[in-house]
């Protein structure tokens, strides 16, 4: 008999089928026994006999075969989608066996500190509510995708060996490369405005790697970055407004695609009301000193505790959970980030910040390559080791911008989750390349 998944099975009461899953639960009752059986597609719940499940254990793969039936009125679960059915098993075939379950994978939540969930990552991952959170990443990924294509812009790869840091510093991961040096990139960043002189609106989803030297809630070794460069603005502000079309579309997917899957952490995608307000930093800066009396004012970016407060400010004013600050000084800012015509000590860049956290960055980039070469050399970039980037400017670059979108972070944010490495599959940070490191004989 050919498979049903167990979703449409709502569609086949009356009916004899055979779906395969995994175990999630067995209930005994005596002579009767009760399976939560998972596939790709969502649970059922399986009526037994006892005696044809007593070797069935959960996480064992299996197929069963059985008849569709309606609940009883009384007995329907509201918090299932196959929640009005259930099957009654006439035949169970085990496919592959499962070992004994270092801890119980049949709750609603999965109470694990965290260094448990990510040593049983594979296991975990099987877990309803964490297999819900990569749900609403791959939401979030899809609509980032469609709201540029459908913008004209056109999706390319970017290589993450990259001969020299993108940003300067030495928050950089060498790689043994032959008998050369060479680095995991930091971002996209010089490829996709490469990318700009070829197809004037681009963007990308690639991997990007940062060695910062710190352990947060906030910060991964390697995440999802979600680029995106456009050319021929005719205003800088045509940059964060994208960055706002775009990160609004994500939020109508999530909520339109992801209603179980917010349910189950009973969160809802951040609350905005029309245009989400923006502010210079000094601005922000000076709202934070009246607010709280903490003296912020000339500092180069926001504390965390500032990112809180300026969020709650927006909320409060605005009825938004975001907010969008520009005008970061030049100092501390990458050298393509384009300064302001009318104060060159700060730039035409932004970032924009959620529910208390920075979410992504962007902004205006220098498109001359006179004025890029001497941005790079005052940031004490070398520019013998950008060749390749500075041919797309002394060939014609127009005036262009773009931003950068964590995948992680967003996730993180939008369920409330705790650590970022919540929101990463594989997460890797200076404790951990699948295993933690400090298990590795040296």
């Amino acid at each position: 008999m050919e498979r049903t998944l167990i979703l449409d099975c709502n569609n086949k009461v009356g009916q004899e089928i055979r779906v395969c899953g995994w175990v999630q639960t067995r209930r005994d009752h005596g002579k009767i026994a009760f399976l939560d059986l998972m596939d790709r597609s969502g649970i059922i719940q399986v009526f037994c006999r006892g005696e044809d499940v007593k070797e069935i254990h959960p996480q064992d793969v299996i197929c069963i075969t059985g008849l569709v039936n309606s609940r009883p009125e009384n007995l329907i679960n509201s918090n299932l989608a196959t929640g009005k059915i259930e099957l009654h098993a006439k035949q169970i075939e085990v496919l592959v066996k499962a070992a004994e379950l270092p801890f119980d994978m049949g709750g609603k939540d999965l109470d694990l500190q965290l260094p448990t969930l990510l040593d049983h990552r594979p296991l975990t991952l099987r877990h309803p509510k964490v297999k819900a959170i990569f749900k609403v990443q791959e939401v979030v990924i899809d609509a980032f995708r469609k709201a540029l294509t459908e913008k004209d812009f056109i999706e390319f790869q970017a290589p993450t060996i990259v001969p020299a840091a993108t940003e300067g510093g030495a928050e950089i991961f060498p790689v043994d490369y032959y008998q050369y040096k060479a680095y995991l990139g930091q971002s996209p960043q010089l490829y996709k405005q490469i990318m700009v002189g070829v197809f004037e609106r681009v963007f990308t989803v690639g991997r990007a790697y940062r060695a910062e030297p710190s352990v947060t809630t906030r910060h991964l070794s390697e995440y999802i970055s979600l680029d995106c460069e456009f050319g021929f603005i005719e205003s800088w502000s045509e940059v964060p407004d994208l960055a706002e079309d775009v990160i609004k579309r994500i939020f109508s997917e999530v909520e339109k695609r992801c209603g179980r899957e917010l349910e189950l952490y009973g969160v809802g995608v951040p609350q905005i009301a029309g245009k989400l307000p923006r502010i210079k930093l000094t601005e922000a800066q000076q709202i934070i000193k009246t607010r709280t009396g903490r003296e912020v004012i000339g500092e180069p970016d926001l504390s965390p505790e500032d990112e809180r407060e300026i969020t709650e400010w927006a909320k409060e004013k605005h009825g938004s959970e975001l907010i969008i600050i520009t005008h970061y000084p030049t100092s501390k800012r990458p050298f393509y980030t384009y300064p302001d015509p009318e104060d060159p000590e700060h730039t035409l860049s932004f970032d924009l910040i959620g529910r208390g956290v920075e979410w992504f960055t962007g902004g205006q980039r220098i498109n001359d390559h006179q004025q890029l070469l001497e941005s790079m050399k005052k940031k004490g970039v070398n520019p013998e080791n950008f060749q390749l980037y500075l041919q797309a400017f002394q060939y014609g670059l127009p005036p262009e911008g773009g931003f950068a979108i964590g995948a992680e972070r967003v996730t993180m944010h939008i369920l409330g989750l705790s650590n970022i490495r919540e929101a990463s599959l594989f997460p890797r940070d200076m404790e951990r390349v699948d295993v933690r490191l400090s298990t590795i004989k040296k």
